[in-house]
């Protein structure tokens, strides 16, 4: 712990949890301000308790006004946001033929649409004082595809679009916007699609983790941690030349 985060306001939207809460307690042990958001309070609160300096706000990434609320109710407790972790996510799975237009929408708005209004909050306020951190939790799903969840990849590519987009937009006001694209991890998210994979094939929980661990090279899921260090890297003065990014944290997955 060096402390090289002190002064700066996080703001982590999916923050209760998974590789939100994760990257709370990494980038709060380096001192910076954090706030965590997400729809439900429980998780929320119980981190927040954890943390010296952190704040819990629930809000809907997906509505434009509870994402102005969020931003206001950030300021007033620790000043306009530094760094943006837009890290809310979800992910629900069925073939194209049984893949109606609600889950179509609900992909849509959770991952592409809640990181758009969070972004949108976030960079003006960085770019008028010449320094921000935008970091994306999107997927390898934003760089490849996968069978049966084609609106969470849709979704998760126009992710890493909008970065580059507002990467192309923002390099001259000294804020960085990048994306972190974990494979599998190790998250309560997982642990959702293991058991729909039980649900739905029979197979036992090893064989449901052994069918998804093998799209990794190294056989094994990404730990929360190893995102939350990827990040915390990301926030630092040493990653200032790193915009536009799609950084795959994968084990080697292609």
């Amino acid at each position: 712990m060096t402390g090289a985060l002190k002064g700066k306001h996080v703001l982590i939207t999916g923050g209760g949890t998974g590789v939100g809460a994760a990257i709370a307690r990494r980038l709060s042990a380096e001192s910076a301000a954090i706030t965590i958001t997400g729809r439900r309070t429980e998780p929320l609160e119980s981190l927040s308790a954890e943390l010296p300096d952190c704040a819990a706000i629930s809000a809907d990434v997906t509505d434009e006004v509870s994402v102005a609320d969020l931003f206001a109710a950030a300021k007033a407790v620790h000043g306009a946001v530094d760094i943006l972790i837009a890290n809310a996510g979800a992910a629900e799975s069925a073939p194209l033929e049984r893949t109606t237009l609600d889950h179509w929408q609900r992909m849509l708005a959770v991952n592409l649409t809640g990181a758009f209004l969070t972004a949108r909050a976030a960079i003006p306020a960085m770019a008028e004082r010449g320094w921000g951190r935008v970091i994306f939790v999107a997927s390898t799903a934003g760089l490849k595809g996968y069978a049966y969840v084609a609106p969470y990849c849709a979704a998760k590519h126009g992710v890493i679009g909008l970065t580059r987009a507002l990467a192309q937009e923002t390099a001259k006001k000294q804020v960085t916007v990048n994306a972190l694209c974990p494979g599998f991890t190790e998250t309560p998210l997982l642990a959702e699609s293991i058991e729909n994979i039980i649900k739905t094939t029979g197979r036992s929980e090893a064989e449901a983790r052994k069918s998804l661990s093998r799209t990794n090279p190294q056989g094994r899921f990404i730990q929360p941690d190893e995102v939350a260090a990827s990040a915390l890297y990301l926030c630092g003065d040493d990653a200032h030349g790193i915009t536009g990014q799609a950084i795959s944290i994968s084990g080697g997955e292609i």
